[in-house]
C-alpha cells in the first residue's frame, strides 16, 4: 500500500464507481457533523488521515464504445475503478464538492460564465476534477467522474438530485437516497453560514483542506481476489451491514457463480436486475415515512 494520497491525487485520471452490491448511502448527521469538525478544526500544519479507499479495476473489455466512460479512457488514459470499501467518506467529499459549487454559483451569480476561486484556479477546474467531464461534441451528457453503476438504485438520484443533470428519468427515493439529499443540504448550509463568516476565503480555505489535506490509503484489489468477500469483510467495519443488506450482496454474488452455458451474460443481467428491483420495493417501504425509517432486520425477520 503506498503513502497516503490526497483527495486531488485520487482524483487525477481516475473514475470511481458504486457497483450494485453496495450498500447505498447511509451516513446520518451525527456523521456528516463529525467530517465536516474534522474539516473546520483541522490546523494548517496537519493533515487529516480519513481511511483506506479499497478498488477494484475494471477489465479493458467491460468497457464498451458506446459506454459514456469510453472516451475518457481510449482517448485520455483514465481508469475506471467499482469502489469496494471506503463509498461513505468518498461519497460524503463528493457531495461536499458538489454543495460548494452550488454555493460558489450562487455568489457569483450575475458575474458572467467564467468564475474564479482564486486567481487560478477556476470553477470548471473544480468541476472537471472531481464531478464531471464534458466530451467536446457532447456537452449535453456528461461523464461523472463519481457516481453509481445504472444498474445501483441510487443512479438516477445521484445524477439528477444531486448533480442537478437536466431530465426526467423514472428515479427511486429510498431512505439511502433521502440520505444523499439530507447530506447535500447539510454541507449546503454550513458553507452559506462559513461564507457568512469568513467570506470568500474562508469557503477557499475548507476547500483546499479537504482536497489537499484529508488523506486517503488507498488499496486496488488484484483480479483474483474475492470481491464481493471482501465486501462484506471491509463493510462491517464501522456502521455494520445489516441482514438486508448482506442478504442483497449474497444473491448478487451467487449469479456470478454461474457458467456462461447455464446462465448467459444477458440473463445473468436480468437476474441481477430483479434482484435490484426487488430491494428498491424493499426499501421504498422501509423508509416511506422519511422521519422514521423501519429498521431492516426487523423486516427480514418478519419475512
Amino acid at each position: 500500500m503506498d503513502e497516503p494520497k490526497s483527495l486531488d491525487s485520487l482524483f487525477n485520471k481516475k473514475i470511481f464507481r458504486i457497483p450494485d452490491y453496495q450498500r447505498g448511502y447511509a451516513w446520518k448527521k451525527c456523521h456528516l457533523k463529525d467530517s465536516w469538525e474534522d474539516l473546520i478544526n483541522l490546523s494548517d500544519e496537519r493533515s487529516h488521515y480519513t481511511g483506506v479507499l479499497t478498488l477494484t479495476q475494471f477489465a479493458s473489455g467491460e468497457i464498451k464504445d458506446e459506454d459514456n466512460e469510453y472516451w475518457l479512457i481510449e482517448d485520455h488514459s483514465y481508469k475506471i475503478y467499482h469502489v469496494v470499501d471506503g463509498q461513505q467518506r468518498l461519497t460524503t467529499c463528493v457531495i461536499f464538492l458538489q454543495a460548494f459549487v452550488e454555493v460558489i454559483k450562487e455568489l457569483h451569480d450575475n458575474e458572467g460564465k467564467d468564475i474564479y476561486i482564486t486567481d487560478s484556479l477556476s470553477l470548471e477546474d473544480v468541476i472537471s476534477r472531481y464531478l464531471f467531464k464534458t466530451k467536446p461534441n457532447n456537452v449535453q451528457n456528461p461523464t461523472y467522474k463519481f457516481g453509481y453503476t445504472v444498474d445501483n438504485p441510487s443512479h438516477n438520484y445521484l445524477r439528477y438530485k444531486i448533480f442537478n443533470e437536466n431530465g426526467e428519468p423514472s428515479i427511486h427515493e429510498t431512505f439511502y437516497t433521502l440520505n444523499l439529499k439530507n447530506a447535500k443540504l447539510y454541507f449546503y448550509e454550513q458553507l452559506k453560514e462559513l461564507h457568512a463568516e469568513s467570506g470568500m476565503n474562508g469557503l477557499i480555505k475548507t476547500y483546499k483542506k479537504l482536497t489537499k489535506r484529508f488523506l486517503f490509503n488507498e488499496y486496488v484489489i488484484k483480479d483474483e481476489f474475492d470481491v464481493f468477500v471482501a465486501f462484506e469483510t471491509m463493510n462491517n467495519r464501522g456502521k455494520n451491514l445489516s441482514d438486508l443488506e448482506l442478504l442483497k450482496n449474497r444473491l448478487i454474488y451467487l449469479t456470478t457463480l454461474y457458467s456462461d452455458e447455464k446462465l448467459s451474460a444477458s440473463d445473468r443481467q436480468e437476474l441481477r436486475n430483479d434482484i435490484n428491483e426487488a430491494w428498491i420495493e424493499v426499501y421504498f417501504q422501509l423508509g416511506r415515512n422519511k422521519e422514521q425509517s423501519l429498521n431492516d432486520d426487523d423486516f427480514l425477520k418478519a419475512h
